[in-house]
């Protein structure tokens, strides 16, 4: 019978506890193509002060993330304490052109779950017709309990047209009976004919 050959118990190398922010970020940069060292890196940094900001900006502006790492990324922020998650910098994400890094934001922004809610109504109930557009695509995207009664909230008083269509294209998707009177409405507080032709479509829609 022939003997095993028994090898050395093979060493693994530890990787380092990072004593400060720019250490663990230096590391991260340094380690690029090498997942395990860039992970390490990675997670240390979300457990510095300003470090899960610092990352959602590495999956808007870094192009030298690889689609792997910026999984690893995602899945780091997802994980935060609510209380430290950079929620507002993470709906950023969602205005990015790069489909994929919209994707994980979407994906980080329904594992926080109602924490959101607060930051949505900020946009919704501001003057900044863009950043309430913004908010109505988050709460399509994320699609959380409230999000039709939000909407509907809206659409009582909305004035500015961009805004209200936006906010009809998801009703046609998550509305409901109830909330075709006030769609109708529409009709006559804005009187344009793209207007009538939009609630028409999402009033089929809901009634299926």
């Amino acid at each position: 019978m022939a003997l095993l050959k028994k090898h050395p118990a093979q060493q693994v190398e530890a990787l380092p506890a990072f004593a400060t922010l720019e250490a663990a970020v230096a590391s991260f940069e340094a380690n690029a193509g090498d997942f395990e060292r860039q992970s390490h890196a990675a997670e240390q940094i979300a457990t510095f002060d300003g470090g899960p900001l610092l990352l959602v900006r590495r999956l808007a502006e870094d192009p030298f993330v690889s689609k792997e790492m910026a999984v690893n990324i995602a899945s780091i922020l997802a994980k935060l304490d609510r209380k430290r998650a950079p929620i507002e910098a993470v709906m950023e994400l969602l205005k990015v052109n790069n489909a994929y890094i919209r994707n994980l934001g979407i994906s980080i922004l329904q594992d926080y779950g109602d924490a959101i809610k607060y930051y949505i109504v900020k946009f919704l109930i501001g003057d900044d017709s863009d950043l309430r557009i913004f908010a109505i695509n988050v709460l399509g995207d994320v699609n959380f309990a409230e999000s039709r009664e939000m909407l509907a909230e809206l659409l009582e008083k909305e004035t500015e047209i961009n805004v209200a269509m936006t906010a009809v294209d998801y009703m046609a998707e998550i509305g409901e009976e109830g909330d075709i009177p006030l769609l109708e409405s529409l009709k006559t507080r804005f009187a344009d004919p793209y207007v009538a032709f939009a609630v028409d479509n999402a009033i089929r829609s809901i009634r299926g």
